[in-house]
């Protein structure tokens, strides 16, 4: 169960220009993350709601968020130093369910660090597909290549890696076959994109959704995402019955 910590950061470093990695200590959250879940962390006396942070990595008693600089939330927090304390409630949410074979996870923008600890989690061999918008924002690749047996990189703008966008990759990976799962995170547009091509190849894919969130607890309704399941069709909310849904199940 979800309870609030109160953690000390270990590091703080700029991965890109408004990108940074914090690593947090605490023993509890690093033994009950599972990938796919997220942390609502305090940001700042002045603000009232928490912010939602999908978690990267986690190993012995510690875990890694890696977020943008967007407002003020996210500008404090990446002032931080090292020996400060943040407060968290968490890990949140339901997580991803990762099959026994093979998988792709792909990532777009600051839906990578999140894809991350599923490819960590994996229990067969992993194909990451990872997009960006230009060169300046990749991130964690040597990352990924360190445990993952390909990794594919696309830019829109074609400055790094393939040009275009994952699906390009990912559908000669669909067409080969061999995959299990398809696991995703990203802009709603680019999972929607990802979603239609695992049902064209039959793969099943699920997707970690973000909303805006108020309580993270299911108590504001804030995080509202219409879902379809057995052909009725619902509101869900993404801080408890996500992040991860089953991408047939969401209306897109």
């Amino acid at each position: 169960m979800a309870a609030v910590y109160i953690c000390e950061i270990v590091e703080n470093k700029k991965l890109a220009d408004v990108i940074f990695s914090i690593t947090i200590a605490c023993e509890r959250l690093a033994e009950q993350a599972r990938a796919g879940q997220f942390l609502h962390i305090k940001c700042g006396e002045e603000l009232l709601l928490r912010r939602p942070f999908g978690i990267c990595k986690v190993y012995g008693n510690a875990l890694d968020i890696v977020f943008e600089v967007k407002g003020e939330g996210t500008r404090w927090l990446s002032m931080q130093k090292p020996g400060d304390s943040l407060d968290i409630i968490g890990p949140l949410g339901n997580g991803f369910s990762l099959p026994e074979g093979n998988i792709i996870a792909v990532g777009g923008g600051m839906g990578t660090p999140p894809i991350y600890f599923a490819a960590e989690s994996a229990k067969g061999c992993v194909t990451a597909v990872l997009g960006f918008r230009e060169r300046s924002r990749v991130i964690m690749t040597q990352s990924f290549e360190e445990i993952c047996d390909e990794v594919y990189i696309t830019t829109d703008d074609g400055s790094f890696g393939i040009h275009g966008q994952v699906i390009i990759p990912l559908e000669e990976l669909l067409r080969k076959g061999g995959y299990e799962a398809v696991v995703t995170c990203g802009q709603r547009s680019m999972m929607h994109a990802v979603a239609k091509l695992c049902k064209q190849y039959g793969v099943p894919c699920q997707v970690s959704m973000e909303e805006r969130m108020g309580c993270g607890v299911g108590a504001c309704l804030v995080c509202a995402c219409a879902t379809s399941k057995d052909g009725k069709d619902r509101m869900s909310h993404v801080c408890i019955d996500g992040p991860v849904f089953n991408a047939n199940e969401v209306i897109w």
